[in-house]
Parts: structure tokens; C-alpha cells; sequence
């Protein structure tokens, strides 16, 4: 973990009080602000109060599920990357689901802290790059989850690979204009 990322704050949200308190004790040892809460009313309660960088968000919780509260997040226009933690398989109801990361429980130390660290790294960049990590994560998720077959016959699922592709072009076109802005830059003489 990078120290410039140790002042993030983070809300880890499950039903499950002795989940949620693990997560948040194992996090608490490297980021300042850590907070637990337990139900979807109230992680939108506590979201209209405080704005975090990260959201644990669990899918499966009684009242109000994660993908409800997900939904209201981005609805109200919350600015903080949701990571799904969650004991539910994936399916491809995830390629239109708003979220930056799904991490299927249980889930080892080391890949809880990198998942967190990508999610910070990657909200200092523009739109396309945080939509691509978001698509490229959803795509990785399916195929460790889903047979070629299934993969091949899923329109949703192809759908996200054509507008990974289509992101990862404009990346490549981008990142050659900035190339040819530094040359442009470095060849004058400012003396």
C-alpha cells in the first residue's frame, strides 16, 4: 500500500456485523478512516453525510440489497468507487451493474488491500480510463466465472468486450497525442 493513500477513507457496508468489523479491523492497520455500517438504508444515511473514497459494498443483505443500494449511489450522484464484495456468483447482470470492482467472498487480505489501492489510483484519472478499468474488472469476472460457450452466446457480455475495445483505442489514441504534446514541448528552446 502506498502512504499517499493512507488518509483515504473507506465504508465498508455488510449485514453481517462480524464480516463487516473484520474487514474493517484488517483496513483500519493502513488507512485512517475506516467505518462499518450494516444495512442499505443505512449506508445511504451515512452517505448523505460523508463523502468516501472507497465503498465495500456486500450484495446480498436483507431490506435493501447491494445492488439497490448501488443503484441510489449513483442515482444521488455519489463520487466514490464501489467494490462488491460478495458471496454471490456473478452473472452477467453485472456488465450493466455501475460498480468499479467485484471481489467474490472469501476474500484474501493481500487482494482486499490491491483492490482498494487500484481503486485509488484509478480515480485520479479521467472518465475513459475509470470506465475501462471498471468494464476490463466485470470481463475478468465473467471469464473466470463463465464457460467460452456461454461467453460467446451473451450479447450483454459481448457488448462490454466491443466497448472495452472501442475505450482501449481511445486510451492508445490519447496517450499518442500526449506522447507527441511531451516531444512538441521538449523540443523547445526556453533559454
Amino acid at each position: 500500500m502506498s502512504d499517499e493513500h493512507s488518509t483515504a477513507s473507506i465504508l465498508v457496508v455488510d449485514d453481517e456485523q462480524s464480516v463487516a468489523d473484520g474487514y474493517a479491523l484488517r483496513l483500519g492497520s493502513q488507512y485512517d478512516a475506516v467505518e462499518t455500517v450494516y444495512s442499505g438504508p443505512e449506508t445511504l444515511d451515512v452517505l448523505a453525510e460523508t463523502a468516501f473514497d472507497v465503498l465495500l459494498l456486500d450484495r446480498r443483505m436483507p431490506e435493501m440489497t447491494g445492488d439497490e443500494v448501488l443503484e441510489a449511489i449513483r442515482e444521488r450522484g455519489h463520487d466514490c468507487r464501489v467494490i462488491m464484495v460478495t458471496a454471490v456468483n456473478p452473472d452477467f447482470d453485472i456488465v450493466d451493474m455501475p460498480f468499479d470492482d467485484y471481489l467474490q467472498k472469501p476474500i484474501e487480505k493481500e487482494n482486499l488491500f490491491a483492490a482498494i489501492e487500484q481503486q485509488l489510483h484509478a480515480e485520479r484519472f479521467d472518465s475513459d480510463l475509470e470506465q475501462y478499468f471498471a468494464a476490463s474488472s466485470k470481463i475478468a469476472v465473467l471469464e473466470a466465472d463463465k464457460s467460452e460457450a456461454k461467453l460467446e452466446d451473451n450479447k450483454k457480455y459481448q457488448r462490454l468486450k466491443d466497448e472495452t475495445a472501442r475505450l482501449e483505442a481511445d486510451l492508445d489514441d490519447q496517450l499518442e497525442a500526449f506522447d507527441d504534446a511531451v516531444s512538441t514541448f521538449s523540443s523547445i528552446d526556453r533559454t
